[in-house]
């Protein structure tokens, strides 16, 4: 039974129920945290620790570039954090999700804000340490979700909100924004 429940969620996702905007940004929050302590806590630690054991040589990079890096991602994630909370009833965990399609905000340039601004977050914190090994970590989880996460949320994406889905995917690329905002009400 719980088995069959884990396998239809991993297959068709798994709407939020209806909640108070709160407790989805509480949820949200939650969500954030885990997120940061795994793959910029955690993950870079070891890959820091490996990279200390095998000695490999490490790269200056400006700090305070870096730390621009990190916080323009940080603004970018939070930012569209809250749009998905406020506009689509629901978090941004695909287990979670909205239950409206939200294209506003920063959705209106970039097809997945939360994740490049996480991402951006990453490839700051390899610059910050100047550690090619944390780079690499960061990499491989940049192809990771490109790969692996990207498809299933946007086959849940397109189940649930079909062809204004698709005219915006088609519109507004993953990775590269757009100098013009996308206006969902122009076919």
């Amino acid at each position: 039974m719980i088995l069959d429940k884990a396998r239809e969620i991993w297959r068709n996702g798994r709407t939020a129920k209806p909640a108070s905007v709160r407790f989805n940004y509480a949820k949200t929050l939650a969500q954030t945290a885990a997120m940061w302590t795994v793959f910029l806590g955690v993950g870079p630690f070891l890959a820091w620790q490996i990279e200390t054991l095998l000695a490999v040589s490490r790269f200056e990079f400006p700090k305070f570039l870096a730390a621009i890096l990190f916080f323009g991602g940080a603004a970018l994630a939070f930012s569209s954090q809250y749009f998905l909370v406020t506009r689509g009833d629901g978090t941004p965990l695909p287990l979670d999700s909205t239950r409206r399609f939200v294209v506003e905000g920063p959705y209106r340039y970039v097809r997945n804000p939360m994740a490049l601004g996480s991402l951006l977050q990453g490839y700051a914190l390899g610059f910050w340490l100047g550690s090619p090994l944390v780079l690499l970590y960061v990499y491989a989880g940049t192809l990771a979700w490109n790969y692996l996460a990207r498809p299933w949320e946007e086959r849940d994406l397109e189940r649930k909100f079909g062809a204004p889905f698709l005219r915006y995917k088609g519109a507004v690329r993953c990775w590269i924004p757009r100098f013009s905002p996308y206006d969902s009400s122009r076919p």
